[in-house]
């Protein structure tokens, strides 16, 4: 077994095992991470439209208001399918083999099988850090600070547009998670990563 201390600053662990780059924590924690994606991804659709934490256990079911757009959803799995895709690209260019569905299950499972040979590449340590990175960022936009929610209601990402968008009416968790645009644009849950790439090149087209 390589003795050498893992590359993540663990000074005091050993790599997990011949030809490993990293240490049996890190090899653990990465593979604990990848099948806590698919669940964090499908958890964050209901956080789409945030609550307030209750204080008052006795308030009124059904008073909270659930009108508003949180944009850390969009990034968060966007940021999440785009990573999971980049790295899974990696294996399929350097191992020859077949590519997965691009959807998170099936992404996460396959750097799951593969992740032995990714413990002994170069950038493993910067694989286990961005993996962590997504699961400490969908788990922020599950349970989110009150203080910290941003952009909850958003210009609408249509050129020259001045509504504002929000989840539908009917949309959030017993909804079909539309988020429509006061002045009358909608999109569907499975145009949300267009809705997301609109919004990038707002971003791009107010910073440039």
């Amino acid at each position: 077994m390589n003795t050498d201390p893992c590359p993540r600053s663990h000074d005091d662990e050993r790599r997990a095992g011949t030809g490993s780059l990293l240490c049996a924590d890190c090899l653990g924690q990465v593979e604990r991470d990848l099948r806590a994606l698919p669940g964090l991804h499908q958890e964050s659709l209901h956080h789409v439209s945030p609550t307030p934490r209750r204080t008052n256990p006795t308030k009124v079911s059904g008073s909270a208001r659930r009108d508003y757009l949180n944009i850390s959803v969009l990034d968060a799995r966007h940021n999440l399918l785009e990573t999971l895709v980049s790295w899974s690209e990696i294996v399929v260019e350097q191992r020859g083999v077949p590519a997965p569905a691009h959807s998170v299950p099936q992404l996460s499972r396959f750097l799951a099988r593969h992740l032995e040979w990714l413990a002994a590449q170069p950038p493993a340590a910067d694989f286990v850090d961005e993996i962590e990175g997504l699961v400490a960022e969908l788990r922020g936009t599950i349970d989110p600070d009150p203080s910290s929610v941003n952009a909850l209601v958003r210009q609408c990402a249509m050129d020259d547009c001045e509504g504002t968008m929000r989840p539908a009416l009917n949309g959030g968790v017993t909804g079909n998670g539309s988020i429509e645009c006061s002045a009358g644009h909608s999109w569907e849950m499975h145009e949300w990563l267009n809705l997301r790439r609109l919004m990038e090149q707002q971003r791009k087209g107010v910073t440039a």
